[in-house]
């Protein structure tokens, strides 16, 4: 086996590297192989670069780490250069709800990315506020997530607090790993769900880990693994299909409040999805509910597909202000874009 590369350890352009599968080596799996031939970076670093396609087989794309090696094969690999260390301040407008000398509250907009992550390095929140807040967010909570005590989704609007000085991220933690089972924290979430739920309040207690087919998703798991995660949900309404309004048949939405008595990744989306309502627009939890989206109206069909992301708003919070005690709630109707779906839908209200 021979690999040729350029070893520079602070690249600051892309990287690329060849090698050449010995007989030793046939029959292998692709990260294994890797990790022998470059050892100097970690499996996980190199199981990442598969997955992101920046491995090719006799010039072919592979983005499968289990992928079995063959004898003679060539393999190349592209290192992208290293990312800062720190995220830069960008001038990204904010719509602010409330700041003081301790917290900041935000109402994030949909399609913004809270924090620096692989395929995100910069144009995030974090950047945002590092250029709204200047050097007094710097490092509060770590260097890469300076004053983030929780998160909403890219593609999920509404409200969310970040803490200025150390006290107050301290006591934001403190109230986000409650829960709000001993405190005042509230997380209520407004949200479209398809079909007919099976009662107008439940609430869904089931265990989420991260899928093993697919890193991106989250699934629900059995007891004694995964994260303890519950969700709340109240129906506020349903919505009809084109023509269906009255007619004796059943409504094909509802419109619901998911309140959080835990914040795991991805979890309104995720537990509904499990009882088999996804959310519309959820192309991650979803897809395979599309076909009804042929069961709406021209006009709410074409605002669906305007909306383009999952039907989900982080319409209220409510928490201890981390250095008075007083409690704060901030709410944030839906942004135009979810306003205008909510508008094109055929609405009843539920009968309690």
């Amino acid at each position: 086996m021979h690999a040729d590369f350029d070893p520079a350890p602070h690249a600051t352009s892309a990287e690329a590297r060849t090698v050449t599968v010995a007989d030793d080596f046939a029959g292998d799996r692709l990260d294994r192989f890797l990790a022998v031939a470059f050892a100097d970076l970690s499996r996980s670093r190199l199981q990442q670069l598969v997955r992101a396609g920046q491995v090719r087989i006799n010039g072919t794309v592979v983005s499968d780490p289990k992928h079995k090696v063959v004898a003679g094969a060539t393999v190349s690999l592209v290192v992208p250069p290293a990312a800062p260390a720190e995220p830069e301040p960008e001038t990204i407008p904010l719509t602010v709800l409330y700041e003081d000398n301790h917290i900041i509250v935000i109402d994030k907009p949909a399609g913004l990315v809270v924090h620096p992550a692989p395929g995100h390095a910069s144009g995030t929140l974090v950047n945002a506020l590092l250029a709204h807040c200047g050097d007094s967010l710097s490092g509060i909570g770590g260097v890469r997530r300076p004053g983030i005590v929780h998160r909403l989704d890219k593609d999920t609007s509404g409200v969310m607090v970040v803490a200025k000085t150390d006290q107050a991220h301290a006591a934001l933690s403190q109230q986000f790993a409650d829960h709000g089972r001993t405190g005042p924290l509230e997380r209520v979430y407004t949200a479209l769900a398809w079909g007919l739920l099976p009662t107008l309040r439940g609430t869904i207690d089931q265990p989420i880990e991260r899928a093993t087919h697919n890193r991106e998703k989250m699934t629900v798991t059995r007891e004694g693994r995964g994260r303890v995660a519950i969700t709340h949900y109240e129906v506020d309404g349903h919505f009809w299909g084109d023509g269906t309004r009255g007619g004796g048949v059943e409504p094909i939405g509802s419109f619901i409040r998911c309140r959080l008595e835990t914040g795991r990744t991805h979890q309104i989306r995720v537990h509904m999805a499990h009882i088999g309502h996804p959310l519309l627009g959820d192309q991650l939890y979803g897809r395979g509910f599309r076909t009804k989206e042929s069961l709406l109206d021209s006009d709410a069909r074409a605002a669906l597909q305007s909306l383009g992301r999952q039907a989900l708003h982080a319409s209220r919070l409510g928490f201890a202000h981390p250095a008075s005690g007083e409690f704060m709630c901030f709410e944030s109707a839906p942004p135009d874009d979810l306003a205008r779906l909510v508008a094109a839908l055929p609405a009843t209200r539920p009968k309690r």
